[in-house]
């Protein structure tokens, strides 16, 4: 592959994106990531064109993440796209599914959802 995939991972909570930007590139030696915990900043850096993936919290206080999906698909509508949430229910998964986001992850208690995150971003890209 040569060139490393930059994923640009948004949530508000700075724990979780140390952990997830930790076990992401971990999980996938092709995987560089930023970390941005504020949705409307990750928008500009999102679109800018330093990022091959972002992933997003679903829960976040300043706009959700099918927000920014939208947000973000609307200044560059071939990005990759996942959205990661510990509560998903059949409405949001439809909601997600039909606006054209490329993945929904489930996280869990102990550290698979970051195996299949990465190896989901790297099949995406």
């Amino acid at each position: 592959m040569g060139e490393d995939i930059r994923v640009l991972v948004v949530d508000e909570d700075e724990d979780v994106l140390e952990l997830t930007e930790t076990f992401l590139e971990r999980e996938a030696d092709a995987l560089s990531v930023l970390t941005e915990p504020s949705a409307s900043a990750a928008v500009d850096r999102a679109t800018d064109g330093d990022v091959d993936c972002v992933v997003s919290d679903y829960r976040m206080p300043e706009m959700d993440g099918l927000e920014l999906f939208e947000a973000v698909r609307e200044r560059d509508g071939d990005l990759p796209f996942f959205l990661v949430t510990a509560a998903a229910d059949e409405k949001t998964l439809n909601r997600a599914e039909s606006a054209g986001v490329t993945g929904f992850i489930q996280k869990g208690a102990g550290t698979d959802h970051y195996t299949a995150l990465a190896n989901r971003i790297v099949d995406a890209v």
